[in-house]
């Protein structure tokens, strides 16, 4: 009922291009709907009259003067052809603080834009924060789903049947996405889930304690469906996944503040850090730079020295080695240089005459010696052997 008259409301100020003021209170969730009706108004219509105009419209919201929304507060739109949802749970350090939302619309048709301004007024609950408090994870649900107030509705009955509270607060929404969950696949009508934490005034029942026994615990580490008694209460409507219920009581929350233990590595109070001052005598780094630089360059100029040396000095030449190698080695060597030479040439002209080393020194029948086949002009000086 409070938000149809809050939509009621939204209309009417929108005739008249005003502001529009919302009152949340801080840690209850605030769900505030972009209603594509709305704003239907503020773009021509079609070009023919009577037709129906179904323009796809996109919201953008920022809070004013920064490029993105406040960090408790989220926004959702699934197409352009639904309503865009502002939703999120108002911090206390914001109370009392306006937050004026710039909130933008896009015409996807003739891309003309709209600009309207929505102030939240976060005010102080006095029953803030609700010392009990219980976080459920929904399956079977998207975020754009589980914020429409008919189902929120039914799902804050079905708590308080199983609850038994004096005070029920939804604190927060939050879609599985945002905790790391997968996209779902687009098979089977799979919804992304989504938790939803509520808080209460009195401790929890006996049914929501019965995720804590041992016997549920072993079946949720071996994934498999805790055993709960008051599960048919919900079942009908919202498939709730009890291994990752979150039971939070803040009336036994111990503080985590622990004194400071002076030792090692943490500096004394009383101290403030004192930065040199600029009257510091200036360094010479000529010596540093003489021994970086000339002491590993005058070692390498000796070893490039000795090696010279010995590559250049120490060459003992053709001709002594040659007086050091017996003659018939030097004579076996002159032999195979003629050889090699005289087998180059002969690949280079083939019709100059057999060597003599190929030529049969006797005739293969009578086994006399046979004379040379040259006659006598021929050159015996660079006759082969």
């Amino acid at each position: 009922v409070l938000l149809g008259k809050e939509r009621a409301l939204y209309t009417i100020l929108s005739k008249v291009h005003s502001d529009r003021n919302v009152y949340p209170s801080a840690g209850v969730l605030f769900v505030h709907v972009l209603e594509r009706e709305y704003f239907k108004g503020e773009f021509p219509p079609y070009p023919k009259p009577g037709e129906i105009s179904n323009d796809p419209i996109t919201f953008n919201t920022n809070l004013m003067g920064y490029p993105d929304r406040p960090g408790w507060l989220r926004y959702i739109q699934r197409t352009p052809y639904s309503d865009g949802v502002l939703y999120g749970s108002p911090t206390v350090e914001n109370v009392g603080k306006p937050t004026i939302i710039e909130i933008t619309a896009y015409n996807r048709r003739t891309f003309e834009t709209a600009r309207h301004n929505l102030i939240i007024n976060i005010m102080s609950a006095e029953d803030f924060p609700l010392p009990y408090q219980a976080e459920f994870f929904i399956r079977n649900m998207n975020v754009e789903e589980m914020l429409a107030s008919e189902v929120l509705g039914d799902f804050l009955g079905a708590v308080k049947n199983v609850w038994q509270p004096e005070r029920l607060n939804a604190i927060n929404i939050t879609s599985a996405l945002d905790r790391g969950g997968r996209v779902p696949l687009p098979i089977n009508d799979m919804k992304e889930g989504v938790y939803v934490m509520v808080g209460a005034d009195v401790p929890f029942s006996s049914c929501l304690r019965e995720v804590e026994n041992p016997q549920n615990q072993l079946r949720c580490s071996q994934e498999m469906e805790p055993v709960i008694t008051c599960d048919k209460k919900f079942r009908t409507q919202f498939h709730i996944d009890w291994c990752k219920i979150s039971l939070v009581d803040n009336t036994k929350q111990v503080s985590t503040f622990q004194e400071v233990i002076r030792g090692e590595g943490i500096l004394p109070d009383g101290g403030e850090y004192k930065p040199p001052s600029d009257t510091l005598k200036s360094r010479d780094y000529y010596s540093d730079f003489l021994i970086t630089l000339a002491v590993p360059s005058a070692i390498a100029l000796v070893l490039f020295l000795i090696l010279a040396y010995i590559m250049c000095c120490r060459r003992e030449g053709v001709e002594k080695r040659n007086m050091q190698t017996p003659d018939i080695q030097l004579v076996h060597h002159s032999a195979i240089q003629k050889s090699t030479k005289e087998l180059r040439d002969m690949s280079k002209n083939r019709e100059i005459a057999w060597p003599l080393s190929t030529l049969p020194v006797f005739h293969p029948v009578t086994g006399e010696i046979v004379p040379p086949l040259h006659t006598d002009s021929y050159d015996n000086t660079s006759m082969p052997l």
